[in-house]
């Protein structure tokens, strides 16, 4: 069994019953059955009309969705309604992308081989889809990965984190109630790590969907069986340039919300901020002085802008990282601690560059401030470290935004606006480290299947009159 608790308080919300190596198997075989029969493979027009009923259906629990990720999940309340909006959306692109996404014709008679031919391609699901995700967008980033799925005709299972799974478990009762059948979207939470393991790396499952820590994505992709498919969405340490012609007035907003966005719990969320020196001192007093009215607290609160973390230990590691820059010479702005997973938002001043804030992913609420003068140094302290995600430049000068565009090591650059901006139907990946493959929901749709060709030899003969 296994207690989900409120990450703002661990007052218990529900058990669960956790799945063992037999309903595992039940649950594999069940979905392999399925597609290795294509009389049972589910029509275009019926996956559309799923979607469209999903959509609905969500709608409908909007409220309900919100609080729950508030509740499991710690982001703030109004966040978590944005995020129940955001899924909608996502369950829409995917039926929308349906009247889209198609094959193309290759070119033949270029040769006299190829003379009296026609060639074109089709799109077919790619077989037993394996989903596992994180805690930090508990219904979205499970949007992400069914919709995609039902779209193209893929049976999928997936795995919520173990903190959050009641938004997943309530989708995916969502996908029967809209008119899918039970076995082509199924939940799996497994008893064990190596169960789970066990699961991503069968043999029968065609595409491995992570979306998680770098240390286990990496593991399980050198595990998963030959012809595996996968897409890996890890973390980075999102770096941002302030330009010395920044306009001031319109960078603060968007730097506080992408800094301590769901208590910087977000994967591209801002982290290493680069000022130039002419307006370091002002924008660390305007930044600092917003950022110290923030509201922090229960998420469940309408009002609350700062959420916990997800787990006291996340907490304690964020702190202990806080305290190791300080003692290195960095100057603390803001920090504490309020309860057990809430942290007040921090910003580090000119933390070393060995600390561990300016080396990995604090997955917190802090951000760091370094000072610089020439953009090619910034741009080398972006770029110096083994992850690479979404980056950004703030500046007026046309010029400066081109060419930082060009040199910041990102699969995504933001001029003049924060790192954390993304748009569900935009391509979504990090590079290096930081993740393998693409998402967002048409590029998720695209991995998901296969491009088969066909090619008809045609008879120069005319037809038969008769």
């Amino acid at each position: 069994m296994m207690e989900i608790v409120q990450a703002y308080d661990r007052v218990l919300i529900t058990t669960l019953k956790t799945d063992n190596a037999a309903v595992l198997e039940n649950k594999l075989s069940a979905a392999h059955r399925l597609f290795a029969d294509r009389t049972s493979w589910l029509k275009p027009f019926e996956r559309l009309a799923i979607l469209r009923r999903l959509a609905v259906l969500l709608e409908g629990k909007r409220k309900h969705f919100g609080l729950q990720i508030a509740r499991e999940g710690g982001k703030p309340l109004t966040d978590a309604l944005i995020e129940v909006d955001r899924a909608i959306d996502g369950v829409r692109t995917a039926s929308e992308m349906l009247r889209v996404t198609g094959g193309q014709e290759i070119p033949m008679g270029l040769s006299p081989a190829s003379s009296n031919h026609r060639a074109f391609t089709i799109h077919e699901p790619i077989g037993v889809v394996a989903a596992v995700s994180a805690f930090n967008h508990p219904l979205n980033l499970i949007a992400h990965q069914v919709a995609p799925a039902i779209a193209v005709g893929c049976p999928i299972i997936v795995k919520p984190a173990s903190a959050t799974p009641l938004s997943c478990f309530d989708f995916v009762a969502l996908t029967h109630e809209a008119g899918l059948p039970p076995d082509w979207c199924q939940t799996l939470l497994p008893e064990s790590r190596e169960l789970g393991e066990k699961f991503a790396t069968d043999p029968r499952v065609a595409f491995l969907s992570f979306i998680g820590s770098a240390t286990v994505g990496w593991h399980l992709r050198s595990k998963i069986a030959p012809g595996t498919r996968c897409a890996l969405e890890h973390g980075g340490s999102a770096p941002v340039i302030i330009d010395r012609h920044a306009d001031l007035d319109q960078i603060i907003e968007p730097l506080v919300k992408g800094g301590y966005y769901h208590a910087g719990q977000v994967c591209v969320s801002v982290q290493r901020i680069y000022v130039h020196a002419d307006l370091e001192k002002e924008f660390a007093e305007r930044f600092a002085a917003r950022v110290a009215h923030l509201i922090v607290g229960d998420p469940t609160k309408p009002e609350t802008e700062v959420g916990p973390l997800i787990a006291p230990r996340e907490a304690d590691r964020v702190a202990e990282w806080i305290d190791e820059a300080g003692s290195k010479g960095a100057r603390l702005i803001g920090g504490g601690r309020l309860s057990e997973t809430t942290l007040r938002p921090a910003i580090l001043v000119e933390p070393p560059p060995d600390a561990k804030v300016s080396t990995h992913e604090v997955f917190g609420p802090v951000t760091c401030v370094y000072r610089y003068t020439e953009l090619d140094d910034a741009i080398a302290r972006a770029n110096a470290l083994p992850v690479a995600f979404q980056s950004s430049i703030f500046t007026q000068d046309l010029q400066t935004a081109f060419y930082a565009a060009e040199r910041l090591d990102a699969s995504a650059v933001m001029i003049n606006e924060h790192t954390a901006f993304r748009t569900d139907w935009m391509p979504f990946a990090g590079r290096r480290q930081s993740g393998y493959g693409i998402g967002g929901i048409p590029w998720t749709m695209r991995e998901m299947t296969s491009e088969k060709m066909i090619v008809i030899s045609d008879s120069p003969q005319a037809p038969s009159q008769t």
